[in-house]
């Protein structure tokens, strides 16, 4: 289970007030008109995969965890709303004694997810519900955006570790920090964060910078220091001078004046620029005839996922990467558009279906309080397809299941000897935290497990086939029904 250590950036700081100031000033309003307490559900969900990929990796639910249980308003935060002079004393005083009671439930992480399903359903008191938007989309946003690059990045390094060096060109100490936890759920082996180590207990890793070698006289005396304090563990960085002329004959001395008289073996030695083809297959044959055939070649070096697939399709001998900046900002499309809406509000034990409409098909919304189940086929065990459905629907697995695309609708398929997994589990039930996330490296493993379960068309980088995720007979007609009601309730 979760084995990360006591240390927790968030014991200095309180992100209570990490919100849109809309949602204060609409809570004001709802607590004014005596609707602090109706009770509502919201999903969020987002609509497109970025980088036109075929998948997305859930990530941020553990850190959307701390928030929720951790929800005070300060003195402080009393203060400053009051000086504001547009809200109620009733409703500062409720803010005052705040005490988070909503239910939530979430997609655990590491699941692969698909556009326009609720990765995060909330119900509860409106006021509350509201309240969280910002944190739910900015948790959830970040990582899971991190955690899907990491995961292209990886799966184009064809099983080398991917090591994530970017803290220093993140978009803040979050983007950091919580950038290299999602990065190793993406599947990451390894982060150059330190206090992501110490957080989550994910292997930090770290050798040198060309100032170590810059400070000696020469390449080889700063080669030579390294390898008598790191004996065990001598990676060397070529490329401060020349690799070819100066950094790989310099490392082969080392290794034979200092480490093989210690019976040691050199782990690697590191490039980060040049040619990387180029270079790494001249430096592969100088290593080998010097008997170093085990020295593993590490590549650093604005990389991303396409960079690595090209030099790896040209015979580029490289034994694991390291990246930065590609990886930590997603910088190919760095936002990812998840959107939290109103769906459903109780009446009287009666749950009444809210929709919002749109010109643009893609952000009308699914209406109701749902679930997503995943069909997976009983022989290959691969996900055939998601199907979004009513909170109440069951699925019977012994009968054959009809599903059709929710736009195209005549296009339709019978499907059989299937078995279904309902994505969602519960994480707060009545404001108390009812799930305990697994560690960081166990969701890896999970999503690693469960990224294999999906199709290699799905998977592919280029134009990837299009996992489907259907809405249920009954979601659509209810779907329906509302774009009937409310298209026709006015004049055009």
């Amino acid at each position: 289970m979760n084995n990360k250590s006591n240390f927790n950036v968030r014991d200095e700081r309180n992100l209570t007030m990490l919100v849109d100031f809309y949602e204060l000033t609409m809570g004001n309003g709802y607590f004014a008109k005596g609707l602090k307490d109706k009770i509502a559900y919201f999903d969020m969900f987002f609509r497109r995969i970025p980088d036109e990929g075929g998948y997305c990796i859930m990530a941020g639910v553990d850190q959307l965890i701390d928030y929720l249980s951790t929800l005070k308003f300060t003195d402080d935060d009393i203060t400053y709303l009051r000086e504001k002079n547009i809200f109620s004393a009733e409703f500062l005083e409720y803010l005052k004694d705040f005490k988070f009671t909503c239910d939530v439930w979430a997609v655990p992480e590491g699941n692969p997810v698909f556009p326009n399903e609720p990765l995060v359903t909330v119900r509860g008191p409106v006021i509350q519900a509201q309240f969280l938007e910002t944190m739910i989309l900015l948790t959830i946003n970040h990582q899971t955006l991190i955690a899907t690059k990491a995961n292209r990045i990886c799966r184009a390094a064809e099983g080398r570790p991917v090591m994530e060096f970017g803290s220093r060109r993140a978009q803040g100490y979050d983007g950091a920090i919580y950038g290299a936890r999602a990065a190793i759920i993406g599947g990451c082996s390894s982060t150059a964060c330190t206090l992501s180590d110490r957080m989550f207990n994910i292997p930090a890793v770290g050798t040198m910078a060309h100032s170590w070698v810059q400070l000696y006289d020469t390449e080889y005396e700063a080669f030579k220091a390294w390898a008598e304090i790191y004996p065990d563990d001598c990676v060397l960085l070529i490329d401060t001078y020349n690799v070819i002329k100066s950094g790989v004959p310099n490392a082969i001395k080392v290794f034979d004046e200092i480490l093989k008289p210690l019976g040691k073996r050199p782990r690697g030695i590191r490039i980060d620029s040049g040619d990387i083809t180029y270079l790494t297959k001249k430096c592969r044959k100088m290593l080998d005839d010097a008997g170093y055939e085990d020295c593993n070649i590490v590549i650093s070096n604005s990389l991303d996922e396409h960079i690595i697939k090209d030099v790896l399709d040209q015979g580029a001998c490289i034994n694991s990467f390291g990246v930065g900046e590609r990886l930590i900002t997603a910088k190919s499309e760095p936002v990812f558009g998840g959107v939290y809406k109103l769906v459903a509000l109780d009446n009287e034990d009666e749950i009444i279906p809210k929709i919002k409409i749109s010109e643009n098909d893609e952000k009308i919304t699914n209406p109701g309080f749902k679930k997503i189940i995943r069909i997976f086929d009983k022989t290959s065990h691969k996900a055939l397809a998601d199907l979004i459905t009513l909170r109440d629907e069951i699925i019977n697995e012994n009968e054959p299941l009809v599903i059709f695309d929710p736009i195209h609708t005549w296009k339709r398929k019978k499907i059989k000897n299937f078995y279904t997994k309902e994505l969602q589990v519960e994480i707060f039930k009545k404001g108390e935290c009812v799930y305990k996330s697994p560690s960081v490296l166990e969701i890896k493993e999970f999503s690693k497990i469960e990224t294999e379960k999906l199709w290699p068309e799905v998977l592919r980088f280029e134009n990837p086939h299009t996992y489907y995720v259907d809405l249920s007979q009954n979601l659509w007609s209810l779907k329906h029904s509302l774009l009937h009601k409310y298209t026709n309730s006015y004049e055009v």
